[in-house]
């Protein structure tokens, strides 16, 4: 999900380029949450940002309890489908998805990219059905939430309905700023201002704000961007000629946060 960043401090941030952590091993959804003791959100890096943030030890063992074990995605691999019954929304742990939304002519357009610390599949909440596809961008691990057994949980637990009010607010937000990146920025503003939300989401999670792999390709991001493939590279390209950042196929630095955010 991506929301429109502010200015970042790139000498906090580790040099090192960013990576997914390495996927844990999987355990089969059938297992009880007592059992499968390494899907505990406790033990999740990512719980800060996720369903479990601001819950006492106490709540996030009975989040534990309506969590569904894991489900492992490989890279290409749908989590679910356009059309699908909508039955639970899905944590990532690790790995990268990009949402695709097909028109009733057959284009497709990436409606957006969701990273570790995220939930997938809120667009079946209104409807019981999901509008997208779900796709990995590189093997990658959910935690699967059954959205009645979450649902009766948030009208006991105040502390974790008011989170899940905060990620589908997040949601709307998102759609927001995507709206206006459409509509009233240039191709330039646009990619600035992608790989800026990208800066700050990866800050967010504890990774280098300046140095990282885009998990998707240059056409997903002209999709989403809702300009060509050769638009995103010939800005790249454009950027990396003028000192603000270095590029080497997916590897990216940024090299000047605040010149690209007064693009």
């Amino acid at each position: 999900m991506y929301g429109m960043p502010g200015k970042a401090n790139p000498a906090s941030d580790a040099a090192d380029t960013f990576a997914s952590p390495e996927p844990p091993r999987p355990v089969a959804a059938s297992r009880p949450a007592a059992a499968n003791a390494g899907a505990r959100c406790a033990n999740c890096m990512m719980r800060h940002i996720c369903m479990a943030a601001s819950l006492e030890a106490d709540d996030v063992e009975q989040l534990d309890r309506v969590m569904q074990g894991w489900r492992t995605v490989r890279q290409g691999e749908k989590l679910f489908r356009a059309g699908d019954p909508f039955r639970s929304l899905y944590a990532v742990r690790a790995g990268s998805f990009k949402t695709v939304v097909t028109s009733e002519r057959g284009k497709e357009h990436i409606s957006g990219f969701y990273m570790a610390g995220d939930a997938i599949g809120m667009d079946g909440i209104c409807e019981e059905t999901h509008t997208s596809d779900a796709i990995a961008l590189e093997d990658s691990v959910v935690c699967v939430i059954p959205y009645h057994l979450l649902e009766a949980l948030c009208r006991e637990l105040k502390p974790l309905q008011r989170q899940f009010h905060k990620m589908l607010s997040a949601e709307i937000v998102r759609e927001a700023n995507q709206m206006m990146l459409l509509g009233n920025m240039s191709a330039e503003q646009r990619v600035a201002t992608f790989l800026l939300s990208i800066s700050a989401r990866h800050r967010e999670r504890g990774y280098s704000a300046t140095s990282f792999v885009l998990r998707m390709t240059r056409e997903d991001i002209g999709s989403y961007l809702g300009v060509t493939l050769e638009t995103v590279s010939r800005t790249l390209s454009k950027f990396q000629q003028e000192g603000l950042l270095a590029v080497q196929g997916k590897s990216l630095d940024l090299l000047n946060l605040d010149a690209l955010d007064a693009r």
